[in-house]
């Protein structure tokens, strides 16, 4: 099996990694992330598979095109590519200055998902087959105090993906949605707030390499936020406001 992913220095990005090469030891991989060092030392966990590595910002968008073209010029057409880079913050209209902040969260988590699947759906198309996987989030369902540039950015993932997977209906190529819901990795380690049903990133790992194989359309990982999901997007208006107004908030570039 071939698969680029992107944001695979650490969390869910490393996770996946490990378990898609658990699955197939002859796994051919590119790995995306900023960090060199990081995808050096999870190449080195991977011995079996055959490993690029791309020290890249995904907000590049030329580079990570590139990295996309050399890596099908060298490997052929991917058979899985997981557009799961992402950050997150906190942000507040009212601080003008939390403007770039939001720009950059956008940009990471919904400019470079197309950025990602560019290079390779024609290609992808024209053979018939392959998965095109985004990372969404639970967070995209209902926007959460603090966390406009986060939660509009998931949802606006999750309304892509599946304007994507409706274009490339019929065409052989699976578009998955995987919406995590709480994931211990380092970007919830900074959550000051309770996070209910929080799962281990190499359980989360096992659950979307599922989803993945069987080219599932849209999954909720752990499925008990599926619920909690529904029953927040069944709320009216006045009722999710009122509960919602003074939840704990994501910390702010430099809050203490």
């Amino acid at each position: 099996m071939r698969v680029f992913l992107t944001g695979a220095s650490s969390g869910i990005g490393r996770a996946l990694a490990l378990e898609l090469a658990r699955r197939d030891p002859r796994l051919t991989i590119a790995l995306v992330a900023r960090r060199r060092a990081e995808l050096e030392r999870l190449a080195a966990e991977l011995p079996q598979a055959t490993v690029e590595v791309h020290p890249i910002d995904v907000t590049d968008g030329a580079a990570l095109r590139a990295a996309g073209e050399s890596f099908a010029a060298t490997h052929g057409t991917p058979d899985v590519v997981i557009a799961n880079a992402g950050i997150s913050a906190g942000t507040l209209t009212e601080q003008v200055s939390d403007r770039d902040v939001f720009a950059r969260i956008l940009a990471t988590n919904v400019v470079a998902m197309f950025d990602t699947f560019a290079p390779f759906a024609a290609a992808m198309r024209a053979r018939r087959a392959g998965r095109l996987v985004g990372i969404a989030s639970v967070s995209g369902i209902r926007g959460l105090p603090g966390g406009g540039a986060y939660c509009a950015s998931k949802a606006a993932a999750i309304s892509y993906l599946e304007s994507l997977r409706v274009e490339l209906h019929g065409s052989g190529v699976r578009v998955v949605t995987i919406a995590p819901g709480y994931i211990r990795t380092p970007m919830t380690a900074v959550n000051r707030f309770p996070m209910p049903f929080l799962m281990d990133a190499d359980r989360f790992a096992a659950r979307a390499a599922d989803a993945i194989e069987r080219g599932r359309s849209y999954v909720v990982i752990p499925w008990q936020m599926a619920i909690v999901a529904k029953l927040l997007r069944m709320l009216p208006n006045p009722l999710f406001d009122a509960a919602f107004a003074r939840a704990p908030r994501k910390a702010r570039p430099g809050d203490a």
